[in-house]
C-alpha cells in the first residue's frame, strides 16, 4: 500500500510537469520584433528550457530571442541561450529583487513589434519582488514572515502583496504595453485564479484597497511603517479590468491542480482501489482537515470497501511552535493521531513541487507518509506526536522514522495531493 500511494502521488506529479503541457501551447513566434522570453516560479527552469529550444530549434534567429528566468534556490535548469538565475522561496532574497528588475526592465523595453511570453509557477511571487515605494528587502521579507505566519490562505497573502509592488498586480504589463502579451501558467492555487498565480503580474486585478486593509487587521499583522505606509495610499492602487494596458493581452492555464489529481484518480483506479475524490482545491487548517479525513477513512474502512481518499489543495499551519515542517508533514502528522493505529491504512500527502515548508531549502521533504506501525515505531523511539504536534514538528517527528518523502524538486506546482489508501477492516 505504501508503494501504491507513492504511485498515484508520482501520477500526479507527472501530469504537471511542462514537459507533457506546454509544447502544445506556445504561440508562432512573432513575424517582426523580438521574443521576449520572461519566467518565474518553481517550473521556470523546466519551462524556459522546453520554450526555448522549441524556437532556435525551428529557426526563430537567436538574437531575436531575449528574456531572463528564474526559480526558487535548487529548482533551476540548465538552459541554452536565456538567462537563468535562482531566488529566494518563500522569503525573497536579492535575486528576487534582482530578477524583477530584470523582467521589468525587459518588458519595458517592448515595442508593438515584439511578443512577450511569460511564463509563471507557483512560486513566482517570492521570486519576483519589486518593493514598491521606500519599502526596503528587509522589511519585504518580514512582511512575507508575518503573512506566512498568520495562517492566511494563499488568495489572502496575495492581495496584501499587491499593494506592496511594482511588478505583482498587473504591473508587468503595465510595463509591456503596447507589445503582445501571453501568459503561459501551471496553476499552483485553489479555482486556478489567474489574480492569484505569481500574485498576478499579467492581469487585472480585481481586488481592492480596502481588502488588504482588512486582510492586516483581520490577523493582526505587524508591518514595517513604510508597508503601512503603501497600504494607507489609495495611489498604491493595482490597474483593473478594462484597462488600456490589457488590450493585447492574453493568459492561459496549462496545467491545473484538477488534471494533477485526476491523474492521481486514474492510477488509484487502476490499482484496484474505489476512489473517492474530494476534490483539488481542499483549503483549511492542515491538522482539522486531518481530523475530518480520518474520520471519513474509517467510515470507509466499516463499509468494507477497499477505496482510495484523494485531495488536493492548499492547506495552512497557523504557526505556535518552533518546529520544522510544512502543511504536508502537519496532515499526515495529525491524522496519523487521529488514526491511532488503525490497521489497513496508509496514507501520503506531498507537496507536487517537491518541497513542503521548511527552511526554504531544495533538500526539504515533499511530505510525509503514515501506517498503522507510525505511532508504534514512534513511541518506541521516545517521539510524543501530540508534542511534536504543538511544536509544529512534524519533520522532527517523521525524520527518525525514515517516513518524510523526499522527492527532490519537481519543477513542477500544482499544489498538494493527499492520498489515503484503506483495506476493509479485518
Amino acid at each position: 500500500m505504501r508503494a501504491d500511494a507513492r504511485a498515484i502521488f508520482d501520477a500526479a506529479v507527472g501530469r504537471a510537469h511542462p514537459s507533457g503541457c506546454l509544447p502544445a501551447h506556445l504561440p508562432p513566434a512573432p513575424a517582426v520584433g523580438r521574443l521576449i522570453l520572461l519566467a518565474a516560479g518553481k517550473a521556470a527552469g523546466s519551462m524556459t528550457a522546453l520554450a526555448e529550444a522549441h524556437y532556435l530549434d525551428s529557426g526563430f534567429p537567436p538574437e531575436r530571442l531575449v528574456g531572463h528566468a528564474v526559480a526558487r534556490h535548487g529548482y533551476e535548469a540548465r538552459t541554452r541561450h536565456i538567462p537563468m538565475v535562482a531566488a529566494g522561496h518563500p522569503v525573497p532574497d536579492q535575486g528576487s529583487i534582482d530578477s524583477a528588475t530584470r523582467a521589468l526592465e525587459l518588458a519595458a523595453s517592448a515595442t508593438a513589434d515584439d511578443l512577450v511570453l511569460v511564463l509563471l509557477s507557483g512560486g513566482g511571487s517570492a521570486n519576483w519582488v519589486a518593493p514598491a515605494g521606500a519599502l526596503t528587502l528587509a522589511e519585504k521579507q518580514a512582511v512575507n514572515k508575518a503573512l506566512l505566519r498568520s495562517g492566511a490562505p494563499i488568495g489572502e497573502m496575495n492581495i496584501v502583496r499587491k499593494r506592496l509592488s511594482r511588478i505583482k498586480g498587473g504591473r508587468l504589463a503595465l510595463a509591456a504595453a503596447p507589445a503582445r502579451l501571453l501568459t503561459l501558467a501551471i496553476s499552483d492555487v485553489p479555482g486556478d485564479e489567474p489574480t492569484a498565480i505569481a500574485s498576478g503580474p499579467t492581469v487585472p486585478d480585481p481586488t481592492t484597497m480596502q481588502q488588504a486593509r482588512a486582510i492586516v487587521a483581520r490577523y493582526g499583522l505587524d508591518l514595517p511603517a513604510a508597508a503601512r505606509a503603501l497600504l494607507d495610499d489609495d495611489a498604491s492602487e493595482t490597474p483593473k479590468p478594462g484597462h488600456d494596458a490589457f488590450a493585447r493581452t492574453e493568459f492561459r492555464i496549462i496545467a491545473r491542480p484538477a488534471e494533477a489529481i485526476a491523474a492521481a484518480h486514474a492510477a488509484a483506479a487502476s490499482a484496484g482501489y474505489a476512489v473517492h475524490d474530494l476534490g483539488a482545491d481542499l483549503e483549511g487548517e492542515a491538522s482539522e482537515v486531518a481530523g475530518r479525513h480520518a474520520a471519513l477513512a474509517r467510515s470507509l474502512q466499516r463499509e468494507g470497501r477497499r477505496a482510495a481518499l484523494l485531495s488536493g489543495g492548499e492547506l495552512t499551519v497557523t504557526l505556535r511552535g518552533k518546529g520544522r515542517g510544512g502543511p504536508n508533514q502537519e496532515y499526515a502528522l495529525a491524522l496519523a493521531i487521529a488514526l491511532n493505529g488503525a490497521p489497513g491504512i496508509v496514507a501520503l500527502s506531498g507537496d507536487t513541487d517537491g518541497t513542503d515548508g521548511g527552511g526554504g531549502e531544495a533538500t526539504d521533504p515533499a511530505g510525509a507518509i503514515v501506517d498503522e506501525t507510525t505511532l508504534a515505531r514512534a513511541r518506541a523511539l521516545g517521539l510524543f506526536p501530540a508534542r511534536s504536534l504543538a511544536e509544529n514538528d512534524s519533520t522532527g517527528f517523521f525524520e527518525p522514522l525514515g517516513d518524510l518523502l523526499r522527492t527532490g524538486p519537481t519543477l513542477t506546482n500544482v499544489n498538494d495531493c493527499r492520498v489515503i489508501l484503506i483495506e476493509p477492516e479485518r
